[in-house]
């Protein structure tokens, strides 16, 4: 079966528009070939749009869908109006199946904003994500203990088992300053939680991960190693998660859960306030 093209145009970043695009397609079988064309704010470009959409359509036999959010007026129109010269999609026009009806709703015009990014500089939750993705990345792996009392959650757990990718996520999603800590054998030795963070277990959340998923993703980096064995990896889990359990820290399986389940799960029980905006 040779995959439908999906097109995100925006007339920003068009992450919008695939976040979304890509929620309501989860819900249908594939495959998806993914297209993002991004800051189409004039008609020229919407026109360039226009072409390959309508090539996309010529070459595959069938319609491509497109998900929009542009808030210009004319250049949606370019793209909505169903002419035969037209865009020959099934096009998903997110700013009038939401905006339009909420003006209804609120009684007043929305501001018709370009990008969720408009006047970043100005933005003090823009700035606040900035310092927090600094303060991730300089609290990585363990490889700073630095003003860890700033730290809004610190994530513990043997190495490789999503610390990293799910920190990075709260700070850039969130604006949480979140660092990863990793236990190594050398803490499963001593008995207890790394010096480091003896002061601020109340801000520890663990992952854990199923030894064997854990082996096939450290055999990928390191093939054939004791630090890819499988029973060096259950031995690893099982030393840490009885480490946290005796510290009291909360901790869940990143075996299967997506980056967006753990992050949420984390702001639930770490920083509730969070998922209020």
């Amino acid at each position: 079966m040779n995959p439908r093209t999906i097109f995100y145009v925006s007339d920003g970043t068009g992450i919008t528009a695939e976040t979304f695009g890509n929620s309501i397609l989860a819900q249908f079988p594939g495959p998806f070939r993914h297209v993002r064309r991004p800051f189409i704010d004039s008609e020229d470009k919407a026109w360039q749009v226009v072409r390959e959409v309508n090539e996309c359509a010529e070459r595959e036999g069938v319609k491509p869908v497109v998900f929009l959010t542009l808030v210009n007026e004319a250049v949606r129109n370019i793209l909505t109006t169903s002419t035969e010269q037209q865009c020959r999609a099934k096009v998903m026009d997110m700013f009038r199946a939401f905006v339009e009806p909420l003006e209804d709703e609120f009684g007043v015009k929305s501001n018709h904003r370009i990008g969720r990014f408009s006047d970043a500089a100005k933005s003090q939750e823009y700035n606040d994500r900035i310092e927090a993705i600094n303060f991730s990345l300089a609290h990585d792996d363990g490889q700073s203990a630095r003003n860890l009392e700033e730290a809004d959650v610190i994530l513990v757990g043997v190495s490789r088992s999503g610390k990293t990718p799910t920190s990075l996520y709260l700070a850039m999603q969130h604006g949480i300053k979140a660092a990863n800590y990793p236990l190594i054998p050398e803490d499963f030795d001593r008995g207890h939680l790394p010096s480091a963070l003896m002061p601020h277990k109340r801000k520890c959340f663990g992952l854990t991960i199923d030894p064997a998923r854990l082996s096939q993703i450290r055999n990928e980096r390191r093939p054939s190693s004791r630090y890819a064995a499988l029973e060096n990896c259950r031995a690893e889990v099982a030393a840490a998660e009885q480490m946290m359990r005796r510290s009291g820290i909360e901790w869940l399986s990143s075996t299967h859960k997506s980056i967006e389940e753990i992050a949420t799960t984390i702001l639930r029980d770490i920083r509730p306030d969070r998922l209020v905006y």
